[in-house]
């Protein structure tokens, strides 16, 4: 249970400070420290993103920081690349997806650091 909320707390700080999805720590965080298996760990980060993304930007919006319009023209065409992305996932060997991600994170890290 204080796995769990470790868990969450990074994510949510995460996603609140830098913007970058719970799901790029609580993933890695749920396969590392509980043992999860990567499809399991992509659908409970999902779940408790929403719980996240919402908090997130509600206390963003506060602070005057959201676009409202913006927001809808990148998430309403997101919820199409979401049953996308679920559909292929669930075809995908489990390795490729491991694979992927990590080289997703690798090269977002190298473009911070290398603009």
């Amino acid at each position: 249970m204080a796995i769990l909320a470790a868990i969450g707390t990074a994510g949510g700080a995460f996603s609140g400070l830098f913007g970058i999805g719970g799901g790029v720590v609580m993933v890695p965080l749920l396969i590392l420290w509980l043992g999860y298996e990567e499809r399991t760990a992509t659908g409970t980060s999902l779940a408790a993103i929403a719980l996240i993304a919402g908090t997130a930007a509600a206390i963003q919006a506060a602070y005057g920081n959201v676009h409202v319009d913006d927001g809808l023209l990148v998430g309403i065409p997101a919820v199409g690349g979401v049953l996308f992305g679920t559909w292929l996932q669930q075809r995908v060997p489990v390795r490729w997806i491991s694979g992927l991600f990590a080289v997703l994170l690798v090269a977002t890290a190298v473009e911070l650091i290398i603009p």
